[in-house]
């Protein structure tokens, strides 16, 4: 699928806003709702659009201690590979797990109620594992700025 304006101008509100109705959206874009629905629809389908969302304040609801840890795997195969993604999909303190080039192997964004929380976390749930060999973690001073968007 090719983007044009229409299709980019309706990513970015989106990325914006996701709330937006599909009558605000064909107001902002200058069509006409049932053109503008096609348009999401068909960015939908072509996977451009993946999902809706709202964001919440973590420290609204108490998870004030934010930080970034570095895992390192004791070793490598496929099967390690796909334990332990699963393992950390698996595991509510983790808002989201990427892989790494570099001396580690994961970086894992983690959010919880407390530093007695983040150690309870790293000393009890992923140093026990048998595949994790070393975790460092970063904690988060002070957030600068909000998530953004992809730029379109």
């Amino acid at each position: 699928m090719d983007l044009d304006g229409f299709d980019r101008k309706i990513l970015a509100l989106l990325q914006a806003d996701a709330s937006l109705t599909n009558a605000a959206l064909a107001e902002r874009v200058a069509l006409s709702p049932s053109q503008c629905s096609r348009r999401r629809i068909a960015l939908e389908e072509a996977g451009f659009i993946t999902g809706y969302r709202a964001e919440v304040e973590p420290a609204r609801l108490g998870y004030v201690v934010e930080a970034f840890s570095r895992v390192t795997l004791a070793a490598h195969s496929e099967s390690v590979v796909d334990d332990i993604a699963a393992f950390f999909d698996g595991l509510p303190e983790v808002r989201m797990a990427y892989t790494l080039t570099g001396d580690a192997d994961y970086l894992l964004h983690v959010q919880v109620r407390s530093l007695d929380e983040l150690a309870s976390f790293v000393h009890r749930r992923l140093l026990p594992h048998p595949m994790v060999a070393q975790v460092r973690s970063d904690i988060v001073l002070q957030r600068v700025g909000r998530m953004k968007g992809v730029p379109v």
